[in-house]
């Protein structure tokens, strides 16, 4: 694979709006998760919500779009300089030769469960003022990001839970290898809403506390949302310290609906692909950012992936411990956090993690600390077997 050059990236969750509060809070090993009291939702479980969206206003050209995950899809591109960075690259490289992928499970749904409060009630019909195409649809915030630039080059959502934003990378490299653009906006945006509150809480999957990756007695996740983006180009000359995009793996072992595969079959399959076309080896990795969701399943699972072909030598953790698990957004918010441990010279740590499990055998970092990490690889696993690995590195 050609090495793909990170041109700018951000990340907004429940640490904060921005690089700066993401680093501080994973550096000091702050989560940003707080017991639900989000709507009406009425469950024993914690969060991570991002403070501000509902006062987060859009263009009035692009009003049709109105909904929280375009609100907070706003609030992710408005930081960290982002949206200058994409503009200034559409007007030297042209609108058209700019793409959009962008990831999502849920999109705008809170849009369509508030349209149901307010049902006809004689016909049960959603009222005049609700638009699917603006909110629920899932090309919605792919379209007001394109939009809101004012682009025109090729552009898509990928929708496959957990593993959305991080599929988006390998998706865009894959166009800006065969030439049909020259950059790309990619992330994923995923907001709050009762469909997965009391869905991931109907499978008992949730946590009465804050979730503990990976810990002996992890007992299920903490639903939250985040929007994060990055800016591909090509990478002909990168100067020294550029972040690099350097391989991607994907696979799909289709095990069972919510369930991984016990040994990891996919999990492994997808980080051998990623290993591939970096052209790298296992020990070529210097840290690997976890899925790790809490679950007991689903750390076991990955566990022994990552232990079969890793070993106990590779320092690894999960930081959805810190910014809870950002559902369709996580892909591209841990490789936001990749990229700030490979440019800032630490490992992350686990927030919440007190015991690690001695069963998966693993080099699991709890504290963050000092290090110079070089290659990093991020894993995103979804619902159905759906699995990408990225990995990142450092221009010499």
């Amino acid at each position: 694979m050609t090495p793909i050059q990170i041109s700018a990236y951000t990340a907004t969750t429940c640490l904060g709006r921005g690089l700066a509060a993401t680093q501080s809070a994973i550096a000091h090993g702050i989560g940003g998760l707080a017991p639900c009291h989000f709507e009406t939702v009425r469950l024993d479980t914690w969060i991570g919500e991002v403070p501000g969206v509902d006062d987060q206003g859009l263009p009035s050209s692009l009003k049709a779009y109105d909904c929280r995950n375009n609100r907070l899809t706003l609030m992710g591109l408005e930081t960290d300089g982002f949206a200058d960075q994409v503009r200034n690259t559409a007007a030297r490289l042209g609108r058209d030769r700019v793409g959009v992928f962008l990831g999502t499970s849920t999109s705008g749904i809170l849009q369509t469960e508030l349209a149901y409060r307010r049902r006809d009630a004689a016909t049960g019909a959603l009222p005049p003022d609700f638009s699917y195409r603006g909110s629920h649809n899932s090309f919605s915030l792919t379209e007001f990001t394109r939009r809101y630039f004012g682009l025109e080059g090729m552009a898509m959502t990928v929708s496959t839970a957990c593993s959305s934003s991080a599929k988006v990378f390998a998706a865009a490299s894959r166009q800006l290898a065969l030439g049909t653009i020259d950059a790309a906006v990619v992330g994923g945006v995923d907001s709050l809403c009762l469909t997965t509150l009391y869905g991931f809480a109907s499978l008992q999957l949730t946590s009465a506390r804050p979730c503990r990756p990976y810990d002996l007695h992890r007992d299920g996740i903490s639903i939250a949302e985040g929007a994060a983006f990055a800016l591909l180009e090509r990478a002909d000359t990168p100067d020294s310290g550029t972040i690099l995009l350097l391989g991607a793996g994907e696979s799909s072992d289709a095990y069972h609906m919510s369930a991984p595969h016990p040994e990891g079959l996919g999990a492994r399959l997808a980080m051998e692909g990623a290993l591939r076309a970096a052209a790298l080896v296992p020990r070529d990795i210097d840290y690997i950012n976890l899925h790790g969701t809490a679950t007991p399943a689903n750390d076991a699972a990955e566990g022994k992936a990552v232990a079969a072909l890793f070993g106990a030598a590779t320092p690894c953790s999960s930081t959805k411990g810190a910014t809870g698990h950002t559902l369709g957004a996580a892909g591209a918010v841990e490789a936001v956090i990749c990229a700030l441990a490979l440019d800032g010279r630490f490992l992350p740590g686990s927030p919440g993690t007190e015991a690690v499990d001695p069963a998966l055998g693993l080099d699991y970092v709890q504290q963050t600390r000092a290090a110079k990490p070089r290659r990093a690889l991020s894993n995103s696993f979804g619902f159905g077997g759906s699995n990408c690995s990225l990995i990142f590195g450092v221009a010499a």
